[in-house]
């Protein structure tokens, strides 16, 4: 128990810091999405880079972000019935959900992409727009990084519901860290 305990630690820790650190991902989409509108409303001037600079991201913030969001409950759970259960209750659905659910499609989307990701890296892909990003393949490649966080947490979410299960009650999620959003 002492190892899954760890794990626990470790996967939340480390989605729980690239989640912060993509965060910070908003600034420059915000400037560059403002900076867009105002060249091309107020200057007739625009880059098809600059737009798909805030497009990528945002793609990546998403992708990168989204163990953060299933660390802290950001997901979409059916609340009426979760919220109000016991841990012990909640553990179950975790577990089950993680399992059966989760992993499964993430599983899915994995290998369904990796082909995708590594043809877009023998071609050195780059933006099918004229004057768009170079590096398509280094974008295309955060749905692999999405695909093993995601992994990661699910796991980790099942673990402490194997915890929880097991009477250890420091691994019960409380309210207040699910709001952490």
């Amino acid at each position: 128990m002492r190892f899954l305990g760890n794990f626990v630690r470790a996967i939340d820790g480390l989605n729980d810091l690239i989640g912060r650190g993509v965060a910070w991902l908003v600034i420059p989409m915000v400037v560059i999405t403002f900076l867009v509108a105002t060249l091309r409303y107020g200057f007739a001037i625009g880059w098809v880079s600059m737009q798909e600079s805030y497009m990528w991201l945002y793609g990546i913030m998403f992708m990168v972000g989204a163990g953060y969001t299933l660390l802290h409950g950001g997901h979409v759970r059916v609340d009426v019935i979760y919220r109000p259960a016991s841990a012990r209750y909640k553990a179950w659905v975790d577990l089950f959900g993680s399992l059966f659910l989760l992993m499964p499609v993430i599983i899915m989307i994995l290998m369904y992409s990796y082909p995708y990701v590594v043809t877009s890296w023998h071609r050195l892909e780059g933006s099918h727009e004229t004057g768009g990003l170079p590096g398509l393949f280094l974008y295309k490649s955060v749905i692999l990084v999405f695909c093993v966080l995601m992994l990661l947490q699910g796991l980790s979410l099942a673990a402490r519901s194997v915890l929880v299960l097991a009477g250890h009650k420091e691994f019960e999620i409380s309210e207040e860290e699910h709001e952490g959003v």
